[in-house]
């Protein structure tokens, strides 16, 4: 596994060069290398977690929770671990109504 010099993420190999899908780097693939490389199937992306301001909610999993904007019961939400691995997770929600977002701690 070779990690990208720019930003750290994961190198993909794409036909002879190493590919990062961050942030564009790529590298020539170290051919001496080629025997130990393992490849895996495409990544399935449909699970990945957005929580930017301009990050696309819709679709994602929703629950009853009362917006502080406008009051709609309903916002999409997603969960990021945002602490030490003791601690709770973080919800990011966004309201279904007005688009408002807000975070959830338990």
């Amino acid at each position: 596994m070779q990690f990208c010099d720019e930003c750290g993420s994961m190198l993909r190999a794409e036909g002879d060069v190493m590919r990062c899908a961050s942030c564009g780097y790529e590298e020539p693939k170290d051919e001496a290398l080629a025997e130990s490389y393992v490849s895996t199937e495409s990544q399935d992306e449909s699970d990945v977690i957005e929580t930017e301001e301009g990050a696309d909610f819709e679709g994602k999993p929703t629950a009853n929770e009362a917006c502080p904007e406008c009051d709609n019961d309903e916002a999409w939400y997603t969960i990021k671990q945002t602490g030490s691995a003791d601690e709770p997770p973080t919800r990011f929600f966004k309201c279904t109504e007005c688009g408002a977002r807000w975070r959830g701690y338990n």
